[in-house]
């Protein structure tokens, strides 16, 4: 008979299944209470297991806040088509607010632990919450000079260009709280109406105001 290759077997799937499980209720915890308000008790009590069992998995807190934090990167990516540049590029992040709509728990999680980083230095988030920040900014200030670049739009200078992605960030930001605040705005539409302004100013050579 033909071998294949087959997935973990016996106690080490059973503890593969379990680890994910307490990533999960941790996710969820974090993103309701916060991680400093949220209790590794409560998280093991979640899952059914006890205080020591969970510690046999992540032996600190700030080990499983890094474990959260790798799974909310791994849900969140790919949502954008790596090919596209310019102002197409930048056109994509319609996908990830109407991504929002459907994933609520991730972005709850993302807002609570980036504005506890933000608040206070020490928070084991924060290096997390200064990269993705970074990283992105940096990626679409690039794709906005690439529609310089190529005459898609007038010059910018990268200061420029940086600042008025920064500025769009902050509106993306802003638009999500208040939408944790009141489902029942409309986030999608009301960004979908600034974005299509941005992108009006930066054809027309004008700068978007937030």
């Amino acid at each position: 008979m033909a071998s294949g290759t087959r997935g973990p077997r016996g106690p080490y799937r059973t503890g593969i299944k379990t680890r994910e499980q307490i990533v999960l209720a941790a996710a969820k915890t974090f993103g309701e209470k916060g991680y400093r308000a949220a209790s590794l008790r409560q998280i093991a009590a979640d899952v059914g297991l006890s205080p020591a069992a969970l510690l046999r998995h992540f032996e600190r807190k700030e080990d499983l806040l890094a474990a959260v934090l790798n799974w909310w990167e791994d849900e969140t990516a790919h949502r954008e088509n790596p090919d596209l540049q310019g102002l197409r590029a930048i056109d994509q992040l319609r996908t990830s607010m109407a991504y929002h709509l459907e994933h609520r728990g991730l972005l709850e999680l993302f807002i609570t632990l980036t504005s506890e980083a933000a608040a206070n230095p020490e928070h084991p988030a924060r290096a997390f919450a200064r990269r993705r920040y970074a990283q992105v900014v940096r990626t679409k200030t690039d794709q906005l000079l690439q529609a310089v670049q190529t005459g898609e739009i007038p010059p910018l200078t990268e200061a420029e260009a940086e600042s008025d992605i920064r500025a769009l960030l902050a509106v993306m930001d802003g638009l999500e709280l208040q939408w944790l605040l009141d489902p029942n705005m409309d986030l999608v539409g009301t960004f979908n109406r600034y974005l299509d302004q941005a992108l009006a100013c930066w054809r027309a050579g004008t700068r978007p105001m937030p």
